[in-house]
């Protein structure tokens, strides 16, 4: 309880500072709101992380090897086929749509397979109850026109496999047997196994081709295990601990083959190039050693002298070493341009060939013309020979490397996968979503409190310049007297009035306190009337008004309650009367002042009620009679209690107050701001009335306030013996 007299307007400045402990105060009055939605998002973790499909994950070891392939013993030959490729280009072809589109079209990946459950909870139910179902299609192939490929597969009769296929409009589209390649026009269906019970339905779904090999790319990690170490782990995750091991299994092994594949590959492509050269190479030799030999025929077998056949031992090797670059060209071409430096030394070293091949050239030319002629022919002879013979061992050598290839990728580990799921990791799940719901539920509460319009500080009316003469705490046996108001089950002032219900309330104890504070309130008034109005409806002014009418009769004096609310007013509840015969009714003239006193019941308190809802409220209040009225109240009585609409509702506070000597207004703690009590203060003030002060009700103790800073009241009062 705080009651306070005249107090000097209070010096308020804002401040950027973050007051800690009002915001603690804030989490402590929310704080069941806070448990309530932090144990509502566990319990959705734990459900979720319970009923949520387990993924699981499988993973494969890869060895690729930095070596050369073929044999050592083959030299340069070997050399050519050495492969040296870094990890990011092996992932990116395992990855690849030529890898993963073989197991794609092996598995049938196109065709996807869907157990129909409960919505969100039915699979997970299934599955903890382990009763899951499950359907393996070997082939599914439908007409190209067919724009929405999705079917449902319902089973018939499971004891025989018998099923039925039907499309999105419930047309039947073929039925079969499992086992057994069902054929209805361009539709085939093989549905190689069936886990359900009869009536039970699957989606059958066709995707494309590369839709499904995308699927596969996004659910695929490739990653090398360490730095240059040439170990490549393969992951893969799924619902299906047998399905992602097929699959990782066939990408291995698919990956596997096309590396030796691209090995033996290129020794096959120098094989066709050499056997396509092999029956040229072997008719010009037979051809060259025609003419030779006709020509020593027909000069009588001549022979070369010393220089000449010098001269033709350097023409030949000068032949074979041109050869030999020819081969190595066709070799260095397929893997370089003409401007790497490799093709570039190649082409300086024939260019120097070529030129002593033109000297020796020139040479011969000085020789007589017939050793010159048999000098010619002998050379076509025997470079042609050692062509063949060299291409026939090139022949041999890339026969050795085509079957000794065996590339260079070896698969360490074969697919395996864990025991325990990988997703969803439930503990983390569970804290985190409680983590979430704590947060959320703390945001909630500040933003609440950010946003909250209601004045819970005096200070704040006081800063607009209104004292605050009481403030009423909430009154937890008030709202129990209510409850049974409503209800009908009391009907006596003793039962509905607090201050003669239950004297030792703290709610009773402010009123006492504001009794004090009105004597000297109300010394320098012109007369003992005392209105209470307030801004809005459901504050509390009938309560404030009945009660404090009879804690000042209770005091010796006598008191005249008015309810001047002739719209509204419920005051009758209090004083466990009725409404008729009231206000109202003397205004309009249809009774004197004396029929309508009523006795509630308390000793000097006597009572007034609205009457009848007249057509003109504001217009009987401006009558005559209401002065009359007014006049001898203030005469018989020592104190009158109007109790008025809300100012900014109706102009009948305003007329009222013109005939009081004192004005008070109340305001329900956490629901009036402080905006809409400055305007009703104003809106007094331009009709000529002073509001002398003001009564904070049904004031919370609040942690806020407490941490914050902001007085309250303090329970001092006696114990009751009264029970309702």
């Amino acid at each position: 309880m705080s009651v306070t007299q005249n107090l000097p307007e209070k010096n308020t400045s804002s401040s950027d500072e973050i007051d800690l402990g009002k915001l603690f105060g804030i989490l402590i009055d929310n704080r069941w709101s806070i448990i309530l939605i932090t144990f509502v998002f566990a319990i959705v973790g734990v459900a979720y992380a319970l009923l949520a499909t387990p993924v699981y994950k499988a993973d494969a070891l890869i060895q690729v090897e930095q070596k050369s392939s073929g044999m050592p013993a083959l030299g340069d030959m070997g050399e050519m086929f050495g492969s040296e490729s870094s990890a990011t280009t092996e992932i990116e072809i395992i990855k690849s749509r030529m890898i993963l589109g073989k197991t794609v079209d092996k598995l049938n990946l196109t065709t996807v397979t869907t157990a129909q459950y409960l919505p969100v909870i039915g699979k997970g139910l299934a599955r903890l109850q382990g009763a899951s179902i499950d359907l393996d299609v070997g082939r599914f192939d439908i007409p190209e026109h067919v724009l929405e490929p999705v079917y449902t597969l319902t089973v018939t009769d499971i004891s025989s496999g018998q099923y039925v296929l039907t499309d999105t409009g419930e047309r039947e589209v073929l039925t079969g047997k499992v086992g057994e390649l069902a054929i209805q026009g361009d539709y085939r269906l093989f549905v190689t196994s069936i886990n359900a019970d009869t009536g039970s339905t699957f989606i059958v779904a066709k995707r494309s081709r590369l839709d499904a090999i995308q699927d596969l790319q996004q659910n695929l990690a490739v990653s090398e295990r360490g730095k240059q170490t040439g170990i490549l782990q393969l992951s893969l995750t799924g619902q299906n601990r047998t399905d992602i091991e097929r699959i990782l299994n066939d990408i291995s092994q698919n990956y596997f083959l096309q590396n030796v594949e691209r090995n033996s590959a290129e020794a096959q492509n120098s094989l066709a190039f050499l056997r396509t050269h092999l029956p040229n190479i072997k008719t010009e030799l037979t051809a060259a050693e025609d003419r030779l030999n006709r020509f020593r025929q027909d000069n009588d077998s001549i022979d070369l002298g010393l220089e000449a056949k010098s001269t033709l031992d350097v023409m030949v090797t000068l032949e074979a070493q041109l050869n030999e670059l020819t081969f190595k060209e066709s070799e260095i071409s397929q893997r370089f341009t003409k401007e790497h430096p490799a093709y570039l030394s190649l082409l300086d070293k024939r260019k120097v060939l070529l030129g002593e091949r033109d000297r020796l050239n020139r040479q011969v030319q000085k020789l007589p013309k017939t050793q010159r002629e048999v000098l010619r022919m002998t050379r076509d002879v025997e470079v042609n020979q050692q062509i063949y013979v060299q291409l026939l061992n090139k022949v041999q050598e890339l026969n050795i490397v085509k079957a000794s290839t065996v590339g260079n990728v070896r698969i360490l580990d074969a697919a395996q996968s864990y025991t325990n799921a990988v997703k969803p990791k439930k503990p983390l799940i569970v804290v985190l979503a409680t983590l979430l719901g704590g947060l959320l539920a703390v945001a909630i509460a500040l933003l609440r409190a950010a946003f909250h319009r209601g004045v819970e500080n005096p200070d704040d009316i006081e800063a607009i310049g209104l004292p605050v003469y009481a403030s009423i705490p909430m009154s937890d046996w008030q709202v129990e007297l209510d409850k049974k108001i409503q209800n009908k089950k009391i009907k006596t002032v003793n039962e509905t009035l607090l201050t003669v219900s239950n004297p030792a309330d703290l709610s009773v104890e402010a009123l006492r306190s504001l009794r004090t504070s009105l004597h000297f309130a109300m010394m320098e008034a012109k007369n003992n009337i005392l209105m209470i109005s307030g801004p809005s409806p459901s504050i509390g002014k009938s309560f404030v008004s009945a009660n404090m009418g009879a804690v000042v009769a209770k005091a010796g004096q006598r008191v005249l309650v008015i309810d001047a609310d002739m719209r509204k007013g419920r005051m009758e509840r209090q004083m466990a009367s009725t409404h008729k015969s009231g206000l109202s009714d003397y205004l309009s003239g249809q009774m004197a002042i004396e029929a309508t006193i009523k006795e509630p019941g308390v000793e000097n308190l006597h009572y007034i009620s609205r009457g009848d809802v007249p057509p003109n409220p504001s217009e009987l209040l401006l009558h005559p009679r209401f002065q009359a009225l007014m006049e001898w109240a203030s005469a018989n009585y020592d104190m009158v209690i109007i109790d008025t609409p809300p100012i900014l509702a109706v102009t009948d506070a305003a007329i009222v107050a013109a005939h009081a000597g004192t004005t008070f207004m109340v305001g329900r703690f956490g629901q009036n701001a402080v905006k809409e009590i400055d305007v009703a203060k104003q809106r007094f003030e331009k009709n000529g009335v002073e509001v002398k002060g003001f009564i904070l009700n049904a004031v919370v103790r609040k942690a806020s306030s407490y941490y914050g800073g902001n007085y309250g009241y303090y329970n001092y009062s006696y114990e009751s013996k009264k029970e309702l």
